[in-house]
């Protein structure tokens, strides 16, 4: 994952971070996981960046539209299988799969073989500086995506879950509206969408839809964020390596 470095959101996350974030009874609730074997964080397979040197897409027949519950489709119209990803934009195992997988994506995408649906949640507010981080990202994520540019989303959701750019959970700052319009612009995002998000213009609609979406992860089984969902089964997209191949067939 390549990132182009906002010098107001540079952090590394906290080696102490979460394993994983459970929601329990309604709430997001955030727990600390002992690894046990090996001190191993996704799989013994390693954390390499699979597929490395593609980028983020670049086909242009590829789409990108926020859907009626605030959830982005990313993929080309004759998509082969659609999966829907949850995530926050402040969990840094989040960043850590999407470190791990978002160019073989990608190229999924590119190529036809899948896409994906950006379940975008915020109950990691509570864990920023400012105390909204997560649902700002959301709603500038979803400023970029609903002027339809594919491309610019893609490399924008890219950057946003970078190490360079991703904020630490209980960190001493994170990145302001006016830092986020500026990735998207370097990003590619039109300046409609830079506007949007440097007006806060969708923050009250991605609140709503982010807390939409987390109520719909606790219906899928899935224990927590990353959580990947393929016809009604969660995959395990942190401990299965070739999830994407195997999703794609």
């Amino acid at each position: 994952m390549s990132a182009k470095k906002v010098p107001s959101g540079k952090y590394s996350p906290e080696p102490t971070s979460n394993r994983f974030t459970y929601i329990l009874g309604g709430v997001a609730v955030v727990v600390i996981a002992v690894l046990v074997i090996g001190g191993v964080l996704l799989t013994s397979g390693g954390s390499d960046a699979r597929n490395d040197g593609y980028g983020t897409v670049q086909n242009d027949a590829v789409q990108v539209a926020v859907e009626d519950d605030g959830a982005i489709l990313l993929g080309r119209p004759d998509a082969a299988t659609t999966v829907d990803l949850y995530e926050d934009p402040l969990c840094p195992y989040c960043a850590e799969l999407e470190h791990k997988h978002s160019q073989e994506i990608a190229q999924a995408i590119d190529e036809g073989q899948l896409a994906v649906r950006y379940r975008m949640l915020a109950f990691l507010d509570r864990a920023s500086s400012s105390g909204d981080y997560s649902t700002r990202s959301v709603a500038a994520a979803q400023c970029v995506a609903e002027t339809g540019d594919a491309r610019a989303f893609s490399a924008f959701h890219d950057e946003l879950l970078s190490p360079d750019n991703q904020p630490a959970e209980g960190g001493n700052g994170d990145i302001d509206n006016a830092g986020l319009a500026q990735m998207a612009r370097d990003a590619g995002a039109s300046d409609e969408a830079v506007q949007c998000i440097t007006d806060g213009a969708r923050v009250e609609q991605a609140a709503a839809d982010a807390e939409a979406g987390r109520q719909l992860l606790a219906t899928t089984g899935a224990a927590g964020t990353p959580a990947v969902v393929h016809e009604g089964t969660v995959v395990d997209a942190l401990g299965n390596e070739n999830w994407v191949a195997e999703v794609v067939g």
